[in-house]
């Protein structure tokens, strides 16, 4: 076996996951033995298994792109009761220009969802966007693992580096691993909310090189998994400078960034907008950034739709990661459908306008409303600080464990933070990730946990929560 990837981690699918899905597994077979009868998955963002209702619009047009029959003329009369207008017309663009579903598309993507993402990138942003610099991607997993793998350079005298922020979302460490890379990790700053800090970033860097590592890049997350942050658009042009400084690629996971919550104090800035701004001495400076529509108020996550924009990257260099795509064929059809749909939504005049956006607000003014409440469950807890989520889909308490329940994590053979969210799940049926599958500052413990559980089933979820911990800090009490 290839040793890396047995060495690879997945902490968001790892040990808590796997006995999550047992007791599932015993309860559905009747032989329930615990205290709740469901199982809740709080351990990854993906919003349609708590069943979140999937945005209308969305849903029509990739049904008629699925079954055209339903575009022939002999049944356009029926079809027109039950579909709007801008649906049908939305299905008919998108199949003559897709062709047919079942077949390959360009390994890029179909050149028309490419111009309306650019599209999309213009709007948001204010600066042009090539529809020939954008890759269609299986979510935006596949981005960053197709781009990482292009700046890896094997050697047997020097690793190639990434730096990652720490907490990161470990899909960065997993594809290093496997590649026999090296994740260089700097810690964001908890007490300034998960910024990131010039001076950690230096220290990263300088410690890296001297141990001959050839760190090619640096990773944001923004807005902040696990961690809920909004990099203000200082901090972006901090982290900008300091790549183009250090001769590093920058890399903007920006998947959340319709996940917002305080638009006017803590407001989503792309990375591309703020290095754009930055003026022509920027102009060489490279940049990838990703989006997927597996986030936001979509939540698609089945889908595996995403993208990644190549922003200052060498025509060669292009060539060289679309012969990387060219190997995996092409991003499924439906997937990019979805894409267009993200980024090309129906607007004011449209007959789908008025439903759209009431689903969109409805289910982002419950994100917002679920995300305070958690925060409130969990800063009433004893020995827990939790910072309210500026962005996101996750709470990132900071926990203060008796050393009686320390002492036990180590005698099991569990770090703290596992042993509390693995009694956790036994208790509750809540499935949490623990900090340390993130990564966190020594001395410190966290869990990550999604607020997408249904808000109608809030109270008893949260209550869940506060009953466990009592009991858990009773019975380890020093």
């Amino acid at each position: 076996m290839n040793p890396n990837v047995r060495d690879a981690e997945y902490a968001v699918l790892g040990e808590l996951p796997a006995r999550a899905e047992m007791i599932e597994k015993t309860i559905q077979a009747g032989q329930n033995k615990f205290k709740f009868d469901n199982v809740v998955y709080c351990n990854i963002g993906n919003p349609h298994i708590f069943n979140q209702k999937p945005i209308t619009f969305f849903r029509q047009v990739s049904s008629l792109c699925e079954n055209p029959d339903l575009l022939k003329i002999e049944n356009r009369q029926l079809v027109s009761k039950l579909y709007p207008s801008d649906a049908i017309a939305r299905a008919e663009i998108l199949l003559k220009n897709i062709g047919f579903l079942g077949a390959y598309s360009d390994s890029k993507g179909v050149p028309h969802i490419r111009q309306n993402i650019a599209k999309f990138i213009e709007n948001r942003d204010g600066y042009p966007a090539d529809p020939d610099t954008i890759f269609l991607t299986q979510g935006a997993s596949e981005g960053i693992h197709r781009v990482l793998q292009l700046l890896h350079q094997p050697n047997h005298h020097q690793k190639t580096g990434v730096m990652i922020p720490i907490p990161q979302y470990p899909i960065y460490t997993a594809c290093l691993q496997l590649m026999g890379a090296e994740p260089v990790p700097y810690y964001l700053n908890e007490q300034k909310n998960f910024a990131v800090d010039l001076s950690r970033l230096e220290k990263s860097l300088r410690m890296a090189r001297e141990q001959n590592v050839n760190v090619r890049a640096l990773a944001v997350i923004n807005p902040g998994n696990p961690t809920g942050q909004c990099l203000p658009k200082e901090n972006i042009r901090e982290v900008i400078q300091f790549c183009h400084e250090n001769g590093l690629i920058a890399m903007a996971d920006e998947v959340y960034q319709a996940n917002v919550f305080h638009p006017q104090d803590h407001p989503f800035h792309s990375f591309k907008k703020v290095l754009r701004s930055m003026g022509p001495k920027y102009d060489n400076q490279e940049l990838f950034s990703f989006h997927s529509t597996s986030k936001g108020m979509v939540g698609e996550c089945g889908r595996r739709g995403g993208y990644v924009e190549c922003v200052n990257i060498d025509p060669a260099v292009l060539q060289e990661l679309y012969k990387i795509f060219c190997m995996f064929s092409c991003a499924n059809v439906q997937g990019q459908i979805m894409v267009d749909l993200m980024t090309n939504p129906p607007t004011e005049g449209d007959a789908s306008y008025p439903q759209f956006k009431a689903e969109i607000d409805a289910i982002h003014t419950s994100y917002h409303r679920r995300a305070k409440r958690l925060t409130d469950c969990f800063n009433r807890l004893e020995g827990v600080v939790c910072e309210e989520a500026k962005g996101a889909m996750y709470l990132f308490p900071r926990i203060t464990l008796p050393s009686k329940a320390i002492r036990e994590a180590k005698r099991a053979g569990m770090s703290p933070d596992s042993f509390y969210a693995m009694a956790l799940l036994e208790a509750t049926g809540v499935c949490v990730v623990p900090g340390s599958g993130f990564g966190q500052e020594p001395g410190t413990l966290h869990i990550r946990c999604s607020f997408l559980p249904e808000e109608s089933l809030f109270d008893t979820f949260c209550k869940n929560i506060e009953r466990f911990h009592k009991e858990f800090m009773t019975k380890y009490k020093d």
